[in-house]
């Protein structure tokens, strides 16, 4: 029981039924219980309706249900949840990692234009560590391994080499886009699609 309860398994939507977060069936049911969020009571994508704690509390348990016990008897662990008075899309800057970078250069090598796959490029710090450049958005780039063991520790423009573009911090991106269904569970899919 405590498995379940513990597991972000319920999708947080703000107001406007947008996706703002993933909780747990506990945090889900704290929220519901001070009337900060209704429950989504959810009979495929055409029936769905928002439940009151009273009402979540009286709910059947159907057999795909995930059910907690409570003094009450069995019930039913919420999937979905909507946020009574919050209206916004948090905003979220990925994390600086090669895979971001890779991302954001689009698997090209900035000295090249090539296309690599993972294992044939890594990251370039365009102002080398060893010559006071850190390790920044503005200062990173994916390259080709052969073209970053060219470059060493000196500037691109010292080995003829030029960055096609600048590098730049990537915009920051709605957290509706960065969460994932990692639990396979159905009734996120409307809010989610198929990620």
């Amino acid at each position: 029981m405590n498995d379940i309860l513990n597991k972000t398994t319920v999708l947080v939507l703000n107001r406007n039924w947008q996706a703002i977060n993933v909780r747990t069936p506990a945090e889900a049911f704290c929220q519901m219980a001070i009337n900060a969020a209704t429950g989504l009571d959810i009979e495929g994508e055409d029936c769905m309706r928002p439940v009151t704690w009273s009402e979540w509390l009286k709910l059947p348990i159907r057999p795909h249900d995930n059910a907690v016990g409570s003094p009450r008897g069995p019930v039913r662990a919420p999937t979905v949840i909507v946020c009574v008075n919050y209206a916004r899309v948090p905003q979220k800057r990925p994390n600086l990692s090669a895979r971001t970078i890779r991302e954001r250069d689009g698997h090209r090598c900035q000295y090249t234009g090539r296309v690599l796959r993972a294992e044939e490029g890594n990251i370039d710090h365009v102002v080398p560590r060893s010559r006071g450049g850190k390790t920044t958005w503005e200062n990173c780039v994916f390259a080709s391994k052969e073209i970053n063991t060219k470059k060493g520790n000196r500037l691109p423009q010292e080995v003829g080499l030029r960055l096609l573009k600048s590098p730049r911090t990537p915009r920051t991106l709605p957290v509706t886009l960065t969460i994932r269904n990692a639990h396979g569970i159905r009734d996120w899919k409307p809010f989610l699609g198929d990620s």
